[in-house]
């Protein structure tokens, strides 16, 4: 659970802080419904980029903005883009949220909002002394460098030295510090061995996404609701939900998982993760390609007991789709020979790497379970191809200049020939070996306890159920937090 007792000291520094710079918290609710934001703060949007280091950015921390760079409001229905069966090649419809329209472009600012905001309105947190660190393998630490300027205080961004340029130019201007921790995507252990450095220092205060709460608060009310939003939009008589598929990372958005198999029980929750990076599949290391979902361990706030099958994608699959997604050459092949329109041609931009990798796990979930056109299938695109520009032109210069005919073939044999290899239905058995894996880092490693490791799986109700529940307790806080700085009112 989290801690949610108040320190009043600190506290008071932080309301002061807040009231000198302007800072109004969006509750969970707000979150969840921007239509419930007050309409003097949805006004003063409308002359506010989506990326403008501004507080009233804050309540742009919803699935549900206007898909504007500037000036938007919201809307009832979050955005999202149905892939149709000519790309896919599999009769089930397959829907994706669309991460590319929050605050920096991507939804782990939400998740990072989560982790911050319980520390900040019960004074754990003290704005006027701490720094807040954000260990990350990319997006992450944005969201939460982001947040931090927002809400007035220092930031520390940690993540892996191979991420893509684009991260590490945007974090020099936003973040108040940059670590850079040896290796790619899956070396976490190494971005854990820095935080455990910085925690020696008093002034540093550690938000670790695989194992805050908070992150699994945010995820499963806001994420949750909102995928259901969508399945409700677009369904069709006969339809059915069948499931949902993320890749691990953190584990955060596999706890709007748990929302949705509460709303639809028969829904499947699937998992996924690089091949070359097998942890879940086969207890397996290596290095990889897919940037944004970590590796090589599982995740602390990961709720295996709720997960009903493992799937690995070849890092080598997203790669070349994202050549093929955002190439002229590729994109003329999409349009001319499979017929995509315009539009659709244009929203395939906003897949980043580990988006395209969602979408894979999707199109071999729905072949291993045999669904139809009256099957539905859920995910989300953490981030868009703007990160990943860099990346392009080095696959560019890797493989030569691109053409219509590897377009052909990439969507070939990178989408249309996936297959049902290098994936696993879970049985009790088979959660229960994952859930243990949790013992070497967190417990060996971490500080964690054997009996809150065995509460993660033997007391759902009193962990998991407990820790979903605490949204309504958080907003009673940020309501008194808003109350005390006075800002509401004065609007």
């Amino acid at each position: 659970m989290i801690d949610l007792s108040v320190n009043k000291e600190s506290l008071k520094h932080n309301i002061e802080n807040a009231r000198k710079n302007n800072v109004i918290l969006p509750t969970y609710e707000e979150m969840k419904d921007p239509g419930k934001i007050p309409a003097k703060i949805q006004e003063k949007l409308k002359n506010v980029g989506l990326w403008d280091v501004n507080p009233l950015n804050l309540f742009r921390i919803t699935w549900k903005n206007e898909p504007k760079e500037t000036g938007g409001l919201f809307q009832s229905v979050p955005n999202y883009i149905e892939f149709p069966s000519s790309l896919t090649g599999v009769p089930c419809r397959i829907v994706a949220m669309v991460g590319k329209w929050f605050p920096t472009g991507c939804h782990k600012v939400g998740a990072s909002y989560g982790c911050l905001v319980p520390e900040l309105v019960t004074g754990h947190f003290d704005s006027t002394v701490h720094n807040a660190v954000w260990p990350s393998t990319g997006n992450y630490c944005r969201g939460g460098a982001f947040n931090s300027r927002l809400l007035a205080c220092n930031s520390v961004a940690i993540l892996p030295a191979e991420m893509s340029k684009e991260r590490f130019d945007w974090l020099k201007g936003v973040a108040t510090q940059v670590i850079a921790t040896p290796g790619c995507e899956s070396n976490v252990k190494e971005i854990f061995d820095k935080t455990n450095e910085l925690k020696q220092d008093p002034s540093m205060m550690i938000f670790n996404q695989f194992e805050e709460m908070g992150n699994v608060v945010w995820h499963y009310n806001v994420t949750g609701n909102a995928l259901a939003d969508v399945y409700e939009a677009v369904k069709r008589p006969g339809d059915r939900f069948a499931g949902a598929a993320f890749t691990s990372g953190s584990a955060g958005t596999l706890s709007a998982g748990d929302r949705l198999k509460e709303l639809y029980p028969k829904a499947k929750l699937a998992v996924g993760e690089a091949l070359q990076c097998p942890t879940l599949l086969e207890n397996g290391f290596g290095g990889h390609r897919i940037e944004g979902i970590g590796d090589k361990h599982v995740p602390w706030i990961h709720n295996v007991r709720n997960t009903d099958m493992v799937i690995d994608i070849d890092d080598e699959d997203s790669q070349r789709l994202l050549r093929l997604f955002n190439t002229p050459e590729g994109q003329k092949y999409l349009k001319e020979e499979l017929g995509l329109d315009e539009e659709l041609v244009e929203k395939l931009t906003w897949l980043g790497i580990s988006g395209i990798a969602n979408l894979l796990c999707c199109i071999k979930m729905a072949k291993y379970y045999e669904l139809t056109e009256h099957d539905v299938l859920g995910t989300v695109l953490t981030d868009s191809a703007a990160m990943y520009q860099s990346r392009v032109d080095e696959l560019n210069q890797m493989y030569g200049p691109y053409s219509e005919t590897e377009a052909k073939l990439d969507h070939c044999r990178h989408i249309l020939d996936e297959k049902t290899d290098n994936m696993l239905e879970l049985s009790y058995y088979d959660r229960k070996r994952i859930h243990n894996l949790k013992y070497y880092t967190w417990v060996e490693q971490q500080g964690k306890t054997k009996e809150e490791l065995d509460a993660l799986w033997y007391d759902p109700e009193g962990t998991w159920d407990t820790v979903h529940r605490q949204a309504a307790e958080m907003d009673e806080l940020i309501n008194a937090f808003n109350d005390a700085t006075g800002l509401l009112k004065e609007l």
